[in-house]
């Protein structure tokens, strides 16, 4: 049996970083209302087979995919008798680019994990890659996505007199496979993916194997690279390129990859299914240097900015982006409209995620903590402000009010993205219905609470034509659009279940 290092617990993790405010023991962390206002992260996820430098370059591929997830990250390496395994809470800087850390996960092949919390809480025994014992040896997994019948296999497992160590969704995953009673782990593994449903993409890892998965219909993305010889499964390109490594192909739609001593093997056990990629990583996630689903996210970006253009456009003097998310989309708009770009708002890069306000006073002035306006690009002229997405619209009403204090004489709002109508299930935090400003209120009662002069977003069909599409086909649409449109890709087993919830067992009760 496969031995493991244990990671530091959470009283030890703790202990090391005390923190610099209150409700840190529990793993909670203090936001400003800002950040409540903008889509958050999901994960990422990075392995490596067969190379000397597994952990060293798996820390800088999580480097890479830091946008995708800024609470805590992980490493499991393998060294060819024992797995050891480094968790931390914070950026993956904080840990990862310590020596000492790297060289307390020797070995060829290594697993890592970025992570934004979407069920479970952020603590320690929540980091990926989780990792257990199996009666065939270790196995770690990490994972980018969200189970929609995570809550109900939980609970079921937990009948069964399954003992859960945290309060994520992924560790369902390690009990299915360790029930299964196949004697070949690739179908173990298998049948524990059939009964999962929802979002994933998987990087996973044995005594012998590298493992990734996809959902079958490819929400979350999942990428293959080379490097020195050595096969390397990424959430994005821009991780393979942090390495200089080669990127060879997308994982497909409900393909399981295994690589081993003998090479690469390939497993589609699911029906063929037209693929529903999500179309939030063009818009959002995704970084602006990847290439996602064989298209340049950045160009994507411009076109929604020049899609925008087209369909709505103001007579205004400078075309600003709502840093950093809005710029690849305010280029497009500025190149279509020829409306000059400027950079009206300066972003601090050097603020960090939490900032304890303890007065209102304080509290109102958080926005210029992360945002200052660019006088000199913006007083007296009319301006047009280009952002992504617009969720509770707190940011959007308190940048409008700073560029009028700035001297604007006009702020109109545009967003590159349809209203945001439904919440999602699949690895993106965002509120219930009624906690989103487009489900619940009109366009000219949203344009009122941000104070613009005008406001307009993106058409579907408009987002659908700057992705090369003709427009939406309602029967067999090309992308997981469900925020916008209500039409969820998968079942929602988890949404429908009419059985109370246990407050400790309820994986979505503890999203943030």
């Amino acid at each position: 049996m496969d031995e493991i290092q244990s990671p530091s617990d959470d009283a030890e993790q703790l202990a090391q970083n005390p923190g610099p405010y209150p409700g840190q023991d529990f793993g909670i962390e203090l936001q400003d209302d800002l950040e409540g206002d903008t889509l958050r992260e999901e994960c990422g996820v990075f392995g490596i087979f067969g190379h000397p430098e597994a952990a060293a370059i798996t820390a800088l591929g999580l480097h890479a995919l830091q946008h995708r997830g800024q609470e805590a990250a992980g490493i499991v390496s393998f060294d060819g008798s024992r797995f050891h395994s480094e968790r931390r809470l914070g950026l993956v800087g904080d840990t990862f680019s310590r020596r000492e850390v790297i060289e307390r996960l020797p070995g060829s092949a290594a697993v890592g994990h970025v992570r934004y919390s979407t069920t479970g809480a952020t603590i320690l025994r929540n980091v990926q890659p989780l990792f257990a014992e199996l009666n065939a040896g270790g196995f770690a997994v990490g994972h980018n996505g969200n189970l929609t019948n995570g809550l109900t296999l939980r609970r079921e497992l937990v009948r069964n007199g399954a003992m859960m160590q945290s309060t994520t969704d992924t560790e369902v995953i390690l009990h299915l496979v360790a029930q299964s009673k196949r004697s070949r782990f690739i179908d173990r593994f298998i049948e524990a993916l059939r009964a999962i449903e929802g979002a994933y993409s998987l990087v996973s890892m044995t005594n012998k194997k590298l493992v990734g998965a996809r959902d079958p219909l490819g929400i979350r993305p999942l990428v293959l690279g080379e490097l020195d010889g050595c096969p390397i499964l990424a959430s994005e390109t821009c991780a393979l390129d942090m390495i200089g490594a080669k990127y060879v192909r997308d994982i497909a739609p409900g393909e399981i990859i295994v690589f081993d001593e003998h090479g690469a093997h390939s497993h589609n056990p699911f029906p063929p299914k037209p693929a529903r990629p999500c179309i939030f990583e063009y818009i959002y996630f995704a970084r602006p240097d990847s290439i996602v689903g064989g298209r340049s996210v950045y160009e994507v970006r411009k076109a929604f900015g020049a899609q925008l253009a087209r369909e709505s456009h103001p007579e205004v003097d400078v075309v600003v982006p709502v840093p950093d998310s809005g710029v690849p989309a305010a280029i497009g708009y500025s190149q279509y409209s020829g409306v000059p770009f400027e950079l009206g708002i300066i972003r601090n890069h050097y603020v960090g995620r939490t900032f304890i306000q303890p007065t209102q006073s304080v509290r109102e002035l958080g926005v210029r903590m992360k945002h200052s306006a660019n006088r000199a690009a913006i007083e007296g002229k009319r301006i047009i402000l280009i952002d992504d997405s617009l969720v509770r619209g707190t940011t959007s009403k308190k940048i409008v009010r700073m560029m009028r204090d700035a001297g604007a004489r006009e702020v109109h709002f545009r967003l590159a993205s349809p209203p945001i109508l439904y919440p999602d299930y699949y690895g993106i935090d965002l509120p219930d219905r009624d906690g989103l400003l487009a489900a619940t209120h009109s366009i000219e009662e949203m344009r009122e609470i941000i104070g613009a002069d005008s406001l307009a977003f993106l058409s579907i069909d408009g987002m659908y034509r700057a992705m090369g599409e003709p427009g939406r086909d309602p029967a067999n649409p090309k992308f997981s659009d469900h925020c916008f449109t209500g039409a969820y890709p998968t079942h929602l087993t988890d949404q429908t279940q009419v059985e109370p919830q246990p407050r400790q067992l309820s994986l979505l009760a503890e999203a943030s």
